[in-house]
């Protein structure tokens, strides 16, 4: 978003949604920055347990360089998921349009596998059979490798509300869609204002549990047991 500041500045808004017991999709926050980084998103994590958040599961993310080490640092038994879209967008920067049908589909048989040793195995034969053309996505995956793959903790079932923030994804589409023909905003308060009451219009809309919750919230009340609230 542009911000007239004397000069107009370019400045990022943050969001964090959650998902409650209950399965209900909540916004934990929103931040406006020019800069992102370790430090800055150790002050938003930090921030969120001092409102109240007291524990956290599984935390998806986009790849934002310093997020998955501050959510550890705060919250040190969550598990820090990276967006499986978020990754296979990044990846396929690297390859032609052409080529892009190819890689995409090779790419899924990797995160849609049975099991996390099927998974390694196809990584492998996606690697010998890409590296010469696209090294830095085998690369990529090998790097990352550790936290893409905690889903593969879960039945097929529930996997994707854990490996992709396409919650916060329509959430930002919308926040788009309200601000594309707007140039800039006169103040940092104008801008959040904003955001805030088109926030409160699209969370009016969240009156069911997100899909699949019930399978999901069985399995975490099996694996997380001595973590869930007894109520």
């Amino acid at each position: 978003m542009k911000v007239r500041e004397g000069a107009v500045r370019v400045k990022a808004v943050y969001l964090a949604i959650g998902v409650t017991l209950a399965g209900e999709k909540e916004v934990l926050g929103m931040w406006l920055a020019q800069t992102e980084g370790a430090k800055f998103w150790l002050q938003v994590v930090t921030e969120l347990r001092n409102r109240g958040v007291q524990d956290i599961f599984i935390a998806c993310v986009d790849g934002l360089k310093g997020f998955p080490e501050a959510i550890e640092a705060v919250f040190p038994q969550a598990a820090v998921q990276l967006c499986i879209v978020h990754m296979v967008r990044h990846s396929l920067n690297y390859v032609s349009w052409k080529r892009r049908p190819e890689v995409a589909a090779d790419l899924k048989r990797i995160y849609q596998s049975a099991t996390l040793d099927e998974a390694e195995q196809l990584l492998g034969e996606f690697e010998a059979k890409w590296d010469d053309e696209y090294l830095p996505i085998g690369q990529s995956w090998r790097r990352n490798w550790a936290r893409l793959t905690p889903f593969f903790d879960y039945p097929p079932e529930i996997r994707k509300v854990i490996y992709t923030t396409n919650a916060i994804e329509s959430v930002n589409m919308s926040l788009r869609k309200l601000t594309k023909n707007r140039g800039s905003f006169p103040s940092d308060e104008a801008l959040l204002k904003l955001f805030y009451l088109a926030l409160k219009n699209i969370s009016q809309k969240w009156t069911m549990p997100i899909r699949d919750w019930k399978a999901a919230l069985t399995r975490f009340t099996i694996q997380f047991e001595e973590r869930i609230p007894q109520a």
